[in-house]
């Protein structure tokens, strides 16, 4: 077959040759960085081949990077992988040249054919990304072996491929004024001389009529300098800050912050996870929160496997996270781990607080590359990041740049050079477009006017830009407002959907429909309480388990305790020195048991803000937690109970039997109980572990020295009195004690000791025998016990000692249901508790 044309096209072979040859060189040094990133274990079937070094890796990393910065986007071919294994063709021209035959062709639907050929070759259909991204080969041939086909991705076929957007979120004029809180001083002032007239703390605002607008499929990203705003304007978005003034419409209706926690997530800055629970634990127990019980648990493991694929974590998927004392995952794989565990229920919107932070170049754009898939999926993307790299910001559909609490930028970011240029302070050659804002914004504002020209701009800027979504109709009328807003929640509150069947507009329909109101529509939680506390308990109890020694350090600490106790107090006799050593036996037994607790002080102090993260989202119930916490904790420090009775009991020379061991049994564990609950009480409102320790031990002692052991009930001052009754210490020590000494047979003196620790105790027995027959025939005392004292007469037994003690107003059943109440109690109060501090916003 002739080639007219050949000759005429040999400077433009030549061309493309070079060409060719540049871009196989990148191509084998991205495939290098490639396995040198993911590693060997990134593969994990023999379906997934290795990238050859003549492999057409496409994705926009290359296209837009430092490395070919004059290559505008859609004009040339990307060999770049995004690192996961899934991208998409920037092939988008149909008139593209091949490179093999390096002859003239033509296109049919995204194919070109070599005209070389003597018939074109059998079209290969379309593929997925991840497909594309292991199929699509170039394969260098001489100039006679041209026949073959390179896949061009026509924008016809994109735009059929491009997910329905449906979902947009619209903000107008958000204005968050805070005032600067007065210092201790200030306030001390104000309190001792209230006359005092001071200039009131002027206010400042943080946001300053921020307006944006945003869509299911796209990211929206929140930029600007430290201080600028970024955080607080996510949090505004996502009601996690009160006072807010201005506008937020879901799809052109109002929303209040109940739907919104329904189909909504928000990631933290800071990766809140269990370190001793792996990736797939950590997902699957989100799953369980998250996902209706109507899905079976075969259902939800499908879908963590799923997430794992999506975030790229399957080759870590048994690892643990980790911290500082266990070797986990890295700091980008936990950062896609904390993004896992608030999509697991496919949620409408996603907020994200600076999720790149801390990671270096590559792992932030593999964060930000999954949050871009995981909008691809129907998914509304809002995030807020300092200073983005070039192909970061290439994965953004929509940027907003604030300064300072205004709003100097508001489009998208390849619009971005246009607007400074017109703005008269264009973007220089070679420069990042978003490092060019920032140093703009830090000169105006050492300049005389500051960034009021540029925030004036922006509004102008868009007032000219089309709007992204016309409001709808709907949106105008009577059903703006929460009813109409429920739509958006169907599926995202019950049903956990891993696909999006319905659009999210034909589910706000479908639900406007109803005329319900906000309340009875939304369904709050996903699981029932009792499912809640199940997941709950056994997530406790993998973390106690994969940590053993701690339990088996507490069960040392208890169980030398009472070995030292044991020693000290052996085999004590029946005398009056023996009472006097068991009510300091019982008196120091008691008070360890409460002091040892305090090892629970650190558990929700570290548990804390993931219970924060979790509860704000409505993962669970605040009364879910708090039956789980405190069940859990039931069997151990029944361990940890009787370990200490069965050191103790038979060395110390208790009485009681069989039924006292039992008893004795039940008030130890009913004293570790109300302790460990006052222990967990106090860390919801310490801030840190040594002021709780501190405030820990404090109260504890002043519960022991008003017990009743070192001063009597009615010996206290009247003031401190109540203080006694308040004492959880005083109950379980009196228990003790009508547990030992209620056996009206037991004798701890006769007649002959009853001169024991006077000088009179080294006379002869004879002489002792006399002296008990002069004091019984004293007139004063023939109405007396004593009428018939001899040697031998029984004048102290247990209930004389409790009289003594003045304990007769409980008994010790009563003194027993008293502490377990306590413990129920303090339980009810740290719920309280985590109700009013527990909320999970900012100040």
């Amino acid at each position: 077959m002739t080639e007219p044309v050949r000759k005429a096209r040999v400077p433009r072979r030549k061309e493309l040759q070079e060409s060719y040859k540049t871009l196989e060189e990148t191509a084998v040094r991205h495939r290098r960085e490639f396995e040198s990133l993911e590693g060997p274990d990134h593969y994990q079937s023999e379906s997934d081949e290795r990238p050859g070094p003549n492999t057409l890796i496409s994705g926009e990393s290359i296209l837009h990077s430092p490395l070919h910065p004059s290559t505008p986007p859609g004009s040339s071919f990307s060999f770049l992988s995004d690192f996961e294994g899934s991208s998409r063709s920037l092939l988008r021209s149909p008139d593209v040249i091949g490179i093999n035959g390096l002859s003239s062709g033509v296109t049919d639907g995204g194919y070109f054919y070599s005209s070389s050929s003597t018939e074109p070759p059998r079209p290969t259909p379309w593929r997925s990304a991840s497909e594309e991204c292991k199929n699509a080969e170039l394969f260098p041939q001489p100039p006679d072996e041209s026949h073959k086909v390179i896949h061009v991705k026509d924008s016809s076929q994109e735009e059929a491929n491009r997910p329905s957007q449906k979902l947009y979120l619209q903000f107008s004029g958000l204005t968050y004024t805070v005032c600067k809180r007065q210092s201790r001083w200030q306030r001390m002032q104000g309190a001792v001389f209230p006359g005092l007239k001071r200039e009131p703390p002027k206010p400042l605002r943080l946001l300053d009529g921020i307006s944006g607008e945003a869509r299911d499929g796209e990211i929206l990203a929140v930029m600007g300098p430290s201080g600028s705003g970024k955080s607080t304007l996510i949090d505004a978005l996502a009601q996690r800050i009160d006072a807010v003034k201005g506008s937020m419409t879901l799809n052109g209706n109002q929303f209040g912050e109940r739907l919104l926690r329904n189909i909504s997530a928000y990631v933290m800055q800071d990766d809140l996870l269990y370190p001793m629970l792996t990736v797939r634990e950590t997902l699957m127990f989100s799953a369980f929160f998250r996902l209706p019980p109507s899905q079976s648990k075969a259902a939800k493991a499908a879908r963590v496997s799923n997430l794992l694929e999506q975030l790229g974590l399957m080759r870590v998927a048994n690892t643990i996270i980790g911290d500082e004392g266990h070797r986990g995952v890295s700091g980008g794989e936990r950062r896609r781990v904390s993004i896992g565990i608030d999509i697991v229920h496919d949620p409408l919107i996603l907020f994200l607080d600076e999720p790149t932070s801390g990671l270096d170049s590559t792992n932030a754009y593999l964060v930000v590359r999954t949050l871009q898939k995981i909008a691809q999926s129907g998914s509304l993307v809002v995030l807020s990041i300092h200073q983005p790299s070039y192909r970061i910001m290439g994965l953004f559909n929509r940027l907003i740049i604030l300064a300072f609490g205004q709003k100097v930028y508001g489009g998208t970011p390849t619009e971005m050079q246009l607007f400074f240029e017109e703005f008269g302070r264009p973007v220089p050659k070679y420069e990042n477009s978003t490092e060019h804002a920032l140093d703009l914004i830090q000169e105006l504002h050492a300049s005389k006017e500051g960034i009021k020209n540029l925030v004036e701009y922006c509004r102008e800027w868009d007032l000219k830009s089309k709007p992204l979504v016309e409001e709808s109709p709907e949106g105008q009328g009577g059903a703006a407002g929460p009813t109409a807003t429920t739509a958006s929640v169907s599926v995202a509150t019950g049903s956990g959907r891993s696909t999006k069947p319905q659009s999210a507009k034909s589910k706000m329909e479908n639900l406007v429909s109803q005329h319900k109101t906000n309340a009875e529509t939304v369904c709050t939680f996903a699981n029932p309480c009792w499912a809640e506390i199940l997941v709950l308990v056994r997530r406790s109890w993998k973390n106690i388990k994969r940590t053993p020694e701690l339990f088996w350090m507490r069960l040392a600490t208890v169980s030398v305790t009472g070995f030292v106790l044991a020693t000290i107090f052996w085999r004590l006799d029946h005398s009056p020195l023996g009472v006097q050593e068991r009510l300091g036996f019982f008196a120091f037994a008691m008070s360890t048991t409460f002091y040892t607790c305090a090892d629970a002080l650190p558990v929700f102090l570290q548990e804390r803000y993931i219970f924060m993260r979790e509860t704000a989202t409505n993962a669970y119930r605040k009364s879910s937690y708090v039956l789980a916490h405190g069940i859990i904790y039931v069997p151990f420090l029944a361990v940890l109970s009787i370990a200490f009775c069965m050191v103790v009991w038979w060395a110390v020379g208790l009485a009681g039997g069989g039924s006292g061991f039992l008893f004795f049994f039940l008030i130890v564990w009913a004293s570790f109980w109300a302790g460990n609950s006052f222990v967990t009480l106090l860390s919801a409102v310490m801030p840190n572990v040594m002021l709780g320790y501190t405030i820990v031990v404090a109260i504890l002692a002043y519960f022991l020295l008003l017990s009743g052991f070192f001063i009597s009930r009615l010996r206290i001052p009247i003031y401190w009195r109540w203080f006694h009754y308040l004492s959880i210490i005083k109950y379980p020590f009196e228990a003790v004690l009508i547990n030992e000494f209620e056996n009206t047979k037991s004798c701890y003196e006769i007649g002959r000791e009853m001169l024991h620790g006077t000088p009179l105790a080294s006379l002869d027995e004879s002489v002792v025998d006399n002296i008990l027959v002069y004091i019984r025939s004293l007139p004063a005392l023939r109405q007396s016990p004593y009428a018939d004292l001899n040697p031998t007469t029984c004048i102290l037994t247990g209930p004389n000692v409790l009289r003594a003690k003045e304990i007769k107003e409980l008994s010790k059943w009563t003194c027993l249901g008293v502490t377990i109440g306590f413990g129920i109690f303090f339980r009810c109060i740290f719920y309280v508790v985590l109700r009013i501090l527990g909320k999970n916003k900012r100040d």
